[in-house]
């Protein structure tokens, strides 16, 4: 084995209508893979006509599979075809940085952040279902699984994955320094009242919007969400207390952190939560669901709630924002300990694993 590794990297979600946190992390894990002297990284995705999503371009050369999606993922599902070495030749590694795995001869790194889908399928399309089971049975034939959280871990082994196949490598967060005369300039032309609680993520149901909705309406508070609209209703509509601002720049959705009261992140099922940790890195307060991922993401540094019980909700938000302090000194220490170049080192580790 050489010392520089020849690394396929799967980043179609980069093309994705919302790309949300999965091609986030792959993004910024690639990112610090792509300037390191002893990965030879290159980017594989499905045939596009156009540019990725603004905020989504690749940091490394990407090479093109003939077929579009839904096609790709369709073909590598049923028949492991087109492989990933079609387009960028013999490689050390391929690594799939989404659960719907490529098709490849080279030893194989596939990353799977949840599998909330086999929990709560009516959250989720029948389709979308069907392709993601098949995309986690063929997983299991992986060399090596990595996973953000020891929850999704315990998942995966209870669905039939080898304990000793996966590696827990968590995510990362970028660091920020706030300025607040920029976050106000970034809302200005939003008009955002003075305090709100956050939301940041797609907005789908498994989020739980409805319950945070009616849980700042027990505190008298008004709630803003930022994220593109995802699979399902959220069941929440628009109005003077719930504003939705779907996608957002990077510069408003830094602003949108800094200026909330409380970050607020009820899902009923993740695989990590970056979200959580975002916040945490701008100095904001977060309130998140007990005995999920985003409990873990959190590090004790987070106000934990019951996301079944309106009520829990409504008593976290108001025990964040009593103890504000206490909770942004917390958060910023377990932001800082959580970095992507830390994240891109264990990714590494796996590679070194798998490799010839």
């Amino acid at each position: 084995m050489s010392d520089s590794l020849r690394v396929a990297y799967t980043l179609e979600q980069c093309w994705h209508d919302v790309p949300g946190g999965t091609a986030v992390a792959a993004l910024e894990v690639a990112k610090r893979l792509a300037v390191r002297s002893d990965v030879d990284l290159v980017g594989v995705a499905g045939r596009h006509r156009g540019a990725p999503r603004p905020g989504f371009e690749p940091p490394a050369p990407v090479e093109h599979l003939p077929l579009a999606r839904p096609w790709l993922y369709e073909t590598w599902n049923r028949f492991e075809w087109p492989l990933v070495e079609r387009a960028t030749g013999p490689v050390d590694v391929c690594h799939s940085t989404t659960s719907i795995p490529g098709a490849t001869r080279a030893p194989h790194v596939v990353t799977i952040h949840d599998i909330a889908f086999m929990h709560s399928p009516e959250r989720f399309t029948s389709h979308g279902v069907k392709v993601m089971t098949r995309g986690l049975e063929r997983g299991r034939s992986a060399d090596l699984v990595i996973c953000p959280t020891e929850v999704t871990k315990g998942e995966l082994i209870d669905s039939g994955f080898a304990a000793n196949a996966i590696r827990v490598v968590p995510l990362g967060v970028n660091t920020f320094v706030a300025d607040a005369e920029a976050a106000a300039q970034a809302l200005r032309p939003l008009v955002l009242p003075d305090e709100f609680v956050l939301f940041v993520g797609t907005v789908e149901p498994r989020k739980n919007l409805a319950a945070l909705a009616a849980a700042t309406a027990m505190i008298d508070m008004p709630l803003v969400v930022a994220g593109s609209p995802g699979w399902g209703d959220a069941a929440v509509p628009a109005s003077a207390d719930v504003r939705f601002l779907g996608h957002v720049p990077a510069d408003v959705l830094d602003a949108l952190y800094v200026t909330a009261s409380v970050f607020a992140y009820p899902s009923l099922h993740e695989g990590f939560g970056l979200p959580v940790l975002e916040a945490m890195a701008h100095g904001t307060p977060v309130v998140t669901s007990h005995g999920t991922a985003t409990e873990e993401a959190a590090g004790g540094a987070a106000v934990l709630i019951d996301p079944a019980d309106i009520e829990s909700i409504a008593a976290g938000l108001r025990t964040a924002l009593d103890n504000a302090p206490r909770l942004v000194r917390l958060g910023t220490d377990r932001a800082a300990a959580c970095s992507w170049e830390v994240t891109a080192d264990a990714t590494v580790e796996c590679y070194r694993e798998v490799a010839p």
